[in-house]
């Protein structure tokens, strides 16, 4: 389970995606949310599924490396579609013992909510996939750029969210160093009821945080000893500059919304 965790890696290419602005990919990635949100029917989650297909097919990534991101999430989407399937009113019955209830509109609700949530997740994973962490800082550091006339401390903020997101692979990858350690000497993370397994969880947790808090330090150490104070000075190695290929990928993420929002309005199925 932890060598799924696709969230904070980053895949280097040259591909049309790899080669977006990174201010154009995380605009059309918060398009891309809108457009799942805006989706009726289940049926029309058809639009969201070509445009992360061809997003895919343009970046080179696989399919099975998006699906892959959505595993650390089995739980919760059988949680999800177990309460939208049960608790779901609805008058169409098709299935009644005792007093479960399932109908035919709890079940297109479960349906509904369980693949927004892994369109959700397959679409922000190609933005982390194919942006650098660097390169997605400086993104939010320029979408937020103009909210420092009132003191919103953007550089601050973008660099924090590129710190979190860059550790996460490093922390998913210590973690499963040391659950291999300690099943080495004999303990059990598999076996036994969902307490049992929660304590067992104690002996990987407590040297994971310890480890997090010592990368923290260094990390603080190594940007003191270079000087390092905000974004103040600071000048960029390459510059961001919106090229008509951003053009391009705005037009045509456009187009998929406003084709999202009047199929679930004008056709109702």
């Amino acid at each position: 389970m932890l060598r799924d965790i696709t969230l904070g890696q980053y895949m280097p290419g040259n591909s049309l995606i790899h080669r977006l602005d990174p201010r154009t990919k995380i605009l059309l990635t918060v398009l891309y949310i809108v457009m799942v949100f805006c989706v009726s029917s289940p049926v029309w989650y058809v639009i969201p599924l070509a445009y992360i297909l061809l997003c895919a097919k343009l970046s080179g990534l696989r399919v099975r490396q998006l699906l892959s991101s959505v595993k650390p999430l089995r739980f919760l989407l059988i949680l999800t579609f177990a309460l939208n399937l049960f608790f779901s009113s609805g008058e169409t019955t098709l299935i009644q013992w005792g007093f479960f209830r399932i109908s035919k509109e709890g079940l297109m609700t479960a349906v509904h909510f369980s693949m927004r949530l892994i369109f959700l997740v397959t679409g922000t994973a190609v933005l982390t996939l194919t942006t650098s962490p660097i390169a997605l800082c400086d993104g939010i550091e320029s979408l937020l750029k103009p909210l420092s006339k009132i003191g919103f401390p953007s550089h601050e903020l973008a660099m924090m969210m590129t710190i979190a997101l860059r550790f996460i692979p490093t922390l998913t990858e210590e973690a499963d160093k040391i659950q291999k350690a300690q099943m080495a000497r004999g303990a059990d993370f598999e076996s036994g009821n969902l307490i049992k397994r929660a304590k067992a969880m104690i002996p990987l947790l407590v040297p994971l945080f310890v480890s997090a808090f010592r990368r923290a330090g260094e990390l603080a150490m190594a940007m003191e000893s270079r000087c390092y104070h905000g974004g103040e000075g600071r000048t960029r190695l390459r510059v961001l500059k919106f090229q008509k290929i951003d053009l391009w990928a705005a037009l045509v993420s456009v187009a998929a919304l406003f084709l999202t929002i009047l199929c679930g309005k004008w056709i109702k199925l």
